[in-house]
């Protein structure tokens, strides 16, 4: 699976940005990971062949995880967005959907490039 990103940039605090992952290949479960300075990587936002989605509680009800299998892309799009949310975003790729939510960032199938979102105060 190779996945190409693009989107993010700089926004102000209560903006809105979306981010955009083309895929090729088979996928099962997709998600969207946030790097933070310094920290680890961490699963934010993720999304089941099903299409039932599962969020971390620091964006639920702010992002939005969706996938559209005709155009092999998956979003994200965030709204509200906040000083904390600043960091390097990769999209990803996995078989098993507890590695989706972010369970183990380390065994996680394919990733992207990553981008970067920073939002000022």
């Amino acid at each position: 699976v190779e996945l190409v990103q693009s989107g993010g940039g700089s926004v102000q605090a209560g903006g809105s940005l979306t981010l955009s992952c083309v895929f090729s290949g088979h996928t099962w479960c997709m998600a969207w990971f946030r790097q933070e300075s310094g920290k680890s990587r961490e699963g934010i936002a993720a999304i089941d062949t099903d299409g039932s989605t599962a969020y971390d509680y620091s964006v639920k009800g702010r992002f939005t995880i969706s996938k559209d299998n005709s155009k092999n892309t998956l979003y994200l799009h965030m709204n509200n967005l906040k000083p904390e949310d600043t960091g390097v975003y990769y999209c990803a790729a996995d078989r098993i959907m507890s590695y989706c939510r972010g369970d183990h960032p380390d065994a996680v199938d394919a990733w992207g490039q990553g981008t970067l979102v920073t939002v000022s105060s």
